[in-house]
């Protein structure tokens, strides 16, 4: 035998020896487990975030890939994993199961529901890992995502597609903004262009997550919402794959060409998850680990969301993820790291929010990179100098209160920005389409709420959007596109008929 046939002959043997190596289940043994971690030995052959079969029911994720060892996260009960436990290395990548059949549906970070509801059976899975799509296959954002409050949507307007950080203390109203935001998607539902809704509950109590449930149900919005859930008492593996879960349940739609909300709340308890699993895994701090992979953590997520191109479906997938600061510090090492990923912020602030002005957004702090791209053209023309009326009402306030002497141009702007920021003002769960706001904030900007107390400015809004509503329709509808000259001309005519019998005064 020459010893090209030798070699030849060699290698064969070794290919029937993998093939039959092949067939056989690719298994490894515990060799230590605790606190929801393990190490496993003979798993050679395992892929980053291929599932685990520990038996028992129990099931688990490889994230540390050794030389030797494999680092897994166990996603059950931990205390039915044993050292000396024979573990199976499944094959597949961790996915979670998607469709429309999960929308009303409260599920966990695997996609198992957990509101007591009919089961769902769902044939499709997505991984919930995923390469963002590439700049090629996107468009730049121009529809608007309205979110029915005022002070966004007249100044840091939302486009689908975008990504739209929201940052304050604890108790600033963040929840409240986005729950107000999913609440006035109903209004889309009506539309050929509905938006599907993903609020991802990282770490919260399970109270929390139970109220914010109903007040959805009781306000009609849970029938075109997913609520992904990994509360507080559960381990951290599943807060850290809960956003990557809740944002592979949107690119189902996305990949329909449709257009998608997603909500992280919030992703400083996300890290918080991810800190306690490289603790536990004793990954090195650095690049592979908390707080030097943080970045890549959130902009691997973050960067998923995206406005498509109508050549590759034209889906959009808008991400609002949240923040929390400690003492308004946005210069925190977290915080600036998802200000780098996003295309702006909404800051709230806690000084605003204890002195009643709510939604308790600084202006100064706040922007949209997208801007006025994303804004209806009627909005566009009212609010264009509202933001730079209400920073110098603010910059002039802080003086004024020293009581210095004012001269009559300084007092009239105080008195303009005192209403703007009365008709700014907004109760929770009150979103309003975008015509009424176009139509009230055109009363205030252009000074026919000068002669209206500031103690009475609300009770006007309240009233003169009834009267609108009711008896003058028509011109609501014209409001929510263009402010044409006919129908501004009947805005002026409806104000001062309305002022006339509410009996103020009118401005000329």
């Amino acid at each position: 035998m020459t010893l090209s046939e030798s070699l030849l002959k060699t290698l064969e043997e070794r290919v029937a020896a993998y093939k039959r190596e092949a067939k056989h289940e690719h298994v490894g043994r515990v060799l230590e487990v605790g606190d929801g971690t393990a190490k496993i030995s003979g798993l050679s052959n395992i892929g980053s975030a291929e599932m685990i079969d520990f038996g028992n029911g129990v099931m688990g994720v490889a994230l540390n890939l050794e030389e030797d060892l494999v680092g897994a996260v166990l996603l059950g009960d931990y205390r039915a994993v044993h050292a000396g436990d024979t573990v199976k290395a499944t094959g597949q990548i961790l996915s979670v199961p998607v469709g429309e059949a999960f929308k009303g549906r409260v599920v966990s970070a695997l996609g198992e529901l957990k509101d007591g509801g009919p089961s769902v059976t769902a044939k499709t899975r997505y991984p919930i890992e995923k390469i963002a799509p590439r700049v090629i296959f996107r468009k730049s954002v121009n529809v608007p995502l309205q979110t029915g409050i005022k002070t966004i949507d007249s100044m840091i307007p939302i486009g689908r597609g975008q990504r739209e950080l929201i940052i304050g203390d604890r108790q600033t109203g963040k929840t409240a903004l986005v729950l107000d935001t999913i609440i006035h998607q109903r209004e889309t539902q009506k539309t050929d262009r509905p938006v599907t809704c993903v609020y991802v509950a990282i770490g919260q109590k399970e109270s929390k997550v139970a109220k914010i449930v109903s007040e959805l149900q009781k306000h009609g919005a849970m029938e075109y919402t997913i609520v992904v859930t990994a509360s507080a008492s559960e381990p951290a593996a599943q807060s850290y794959l809960a956003p990557y879960a809740g944002c592979a349940m949107g690119e189902y739609f996305l990949d329909q060409g449709k257009d998608v909300l997603c909500i992280y709340d919030d992703l400083s308890k996300h890290a918080w998850a991810y800190r306690q699993i490289s603790l536990l895994l004793r990954r090195p701090p650095g690049r592979e680990a908390y707080p030097g992979d943080i970045f890549y953590l959130h902009s691997r997520l973050l960067e998923r969301a995206c406005c498509l191109d109508e050549k590759y479906g034209g889906g959009t997938l808008t991400a609002l993820p949240i923040i929390e600061t400690q003492e308004g510090n946005v210069a925190a090492y977290i915080p600036t790291n998802v200000i780098s990923i996003t295309d702006g912020q909404i800051y709230l602030e806690s000084d605003l929010f204890y002195k009643g002005i709510r939604p308790a957004l600084n202006v100064g702090l706040s922007v949209s990179r997208v801007g006025s791209a994303a804004q209806v053209k009627a909005m566009k023309k009212v609010a264009g100098k509202l933001r730079l009326d209400l920073a110098q009402y603010r910059e002039l306030a802080i003086f004024a209160q020293f009581g210095a002497d004012l001269d009559p141009t300084t007092k009239a702007q105080l008195d303009r920005g005192a209403r703007l920021t009365e008709i700014l003002k907004q109760g929770q769960y009150e979103p309003m389409p975008v015509a009424e706001q176009v139509s009230f904030l055109y009363a205030g900007v252009n000074g026919y709420l000068d002669d209206v107390p500031v103690s009475e400015v609300r009770t006007f809004e309240v009233h003169f959007l009834k009267f609108l509503r009711e008896k003058h329709y028509d011109v609501l509808q014209v409001l929510a596109k263009d402010i044409s000259q006919d129908a501004e001309e009947k805005l002026k005519r409806l104000i001062h008929s309305f002022k006339k019998d509410r009996g103020y005064g009118s401005k000329s």
